[in-house]
């Protein structure tokens, strides 16, 4: 089920509602405005990694006299965020950067982001609500989203058929299926030891809050009644010996015990389709889609987490072009031609637009390649799929430091040296205590 891939997992989520005062450390940052003039077009730096970026800058640049991009490929994700924390330490951040829903909140309370309502609100009834809602923090909108994920289960049909196994519509189903795979020595999801976004989508897809705002405190609850019911998937998955255990760190083998029939399934988006294809050589057209797998008796509900690759372009405070950097943010999330670019496995990443009518999309974000006969059938769930992401999950302004603890902790019980219970128990305790030492009100 791992999210991981070359291109660092992202996710996207609801942080609009927060109150800021007395919840985010006030740091620094120069608002220079966008009133900069030149005797010739105005120059937006643009640091960003997905795949087909370049090619929406030519684009844009070709259809704009008056302001131009120069767009810095940055390697991944991670990298990103290293560099544009220097370029704001040394003063110097590029207008636009591709980022993701979960540093939003950290950036904005670290005074790097400007606030670009006033020119980009406007075409907010343009975006899905869940999309919108990534780039915002209390109310106010820092930078455009460019991305939503689908999620679903893509699964071997010729495996499946074999043992007389039927799409698993529940997490329970999910569990069953994996009993009767592993006794054909089949593998029904696989749990990469560095990446616990499993925990955290499965979480947050049961109704679970671990950052929320209570007055003029953050509260921290990694324990409540959502966490602990998908603490409980998880570990009986685990216990059961029904998931992989390959690192994505060597993504090629992953891919290669997927295309073997090694592990059944992935709970994945549009843009993961794209790897697959890249690597596969035995099982194209062995593949189909079929609905995220619901908790017993709930709704079908896509967790927010699972919004994989740029979901946003975010506008800094330090850009002396303001406006012009926000509607070339706008520009590159709503212009056909750049969507379209995008949404394609090949010219882009494959990710489905942030936009609210995104159906016209669905035939080019999947690979009929891999899914032969069944893709046809593949669009509808996916266009079922774009209805159904959750949208009230808040991420907290020391997100990147509690995930990088929470791996510590999940790789140990992937390898079954503690519960996905202990796991929670320390990040509680992990994390109240990292806010405390920022400076910032917590409870929990």
């Amino acid at each position: 089920m791992n999210f991981t891939s070359p291109r660092r997992r992202f996710a996207q989520a609801a942080v609009a509602g927060l109150a800021l005062t007395g919840l985010l450390t006030a740091c620094g940052g120069s608002d220079s405005g966008d009133g900069a003039k030149s005797s010739g077009p105005v120059t937006l730096p643009f640091w960003g990694w997905a795949n087909g970026q370049e090619a929406v800058v030519k684009a844009f640049n070709a259809s704009h006299k008056d302001v131009k991009l120069k767009y810095t490929k940055v390697t991944d994700q991670l990298t990103m965020q290293k560099q544009l924390t220097n370029a704001v330490k040394a003063g110097n951040a590029p207008c636009l950067v591709q980022n993701t829903a979960e540093y939003v909140t950290s950036w904005v309370s670290q005074g790097a982001l400007a606030d670009i309502s006033q020119y980009v609100d406007g075409s907010k009834d343009k975006f899905n609500p869940g999309s919108w809602a990534s780039a915002q923090v209390q109310g106010k909108s820092y930078g455009v989203p460019t991305s939503s994920a689908p999620n679903f289960t893509i699964y071997r049909t010729d495996i499946f058929t074999k043992y007389g196994i039927k799409p698993p519509t529940t997490w329970d189903e999910f569990i069953a299926a994996g009993k009767v795979l592993k006794k054909h020595g089949v593998k029904i999801t696989n749990y990469a030891g560095e990446d616990p976004s499993t925990l955290e989508v499965l979480a947050m897809q049961a109704g679970a809050h671990w950052y929320t705002i209570d007055g003029n405190s953050w509260k921290v609850d990694f324990q409540d009644a959502g966490t602990l019911k998908a603490a409980k998937v998880i570990q009986e998955i685990i216990d059961n010996d029904l998931n992989s255990k390959l690192s994505f760190a060597d993504y090629a083998a992953v891919q290669r015990n997927y295309d073997n029939g090694g592990t059944a399934t992935r709970q994945i988006s549009t843009w993961q389709m794209a790897g697959m294809v890249q690597n596969f050589t035995k099982s194209f057209g062995k593949w189909a889609l079929s609905p995220w797998p619901t908790f017993q008796g709930e709704a079908a509900k896509t967790p927010a987490g699972t919004n994989l690759t740029g979901s946003v372009t975010l506008v800094t405070k330090q850009c002396k072009n303001i406006q012009q950097a926000a509607e070339a943010a706008l520009w590159m999330s709503t212009d056909t031609g750049a969507v379209k670019t995008m949404a394609s496995p090949t010219t882009g990443n494959g990710v489905m637009p942030a936009l609210k009518d995104s159906d016209s999309y669905v035939a080019d974000a999947i690979s009929d390649k891999l899914l032969g006969k069944n893709y046809q059938p593949a669009q509808k769930i996916v266009t079922d799929s774009l209805s159904t992401v959750t949208t009230d999950w808040t991420f907290g302004p020391d997100w990147t430091a509690m995930f990088t603890e929470m791996q510590a902790g999940w790789a140990k019980v992937v390898n079954k040296q503690e519960k996905v219970t202990d796991l929670l128990a320390h990040m509680q305790e992990w994390t109240v205590k990292d806010l405390k030492s920022r400076g910032i009100s917590v409870e929990g």
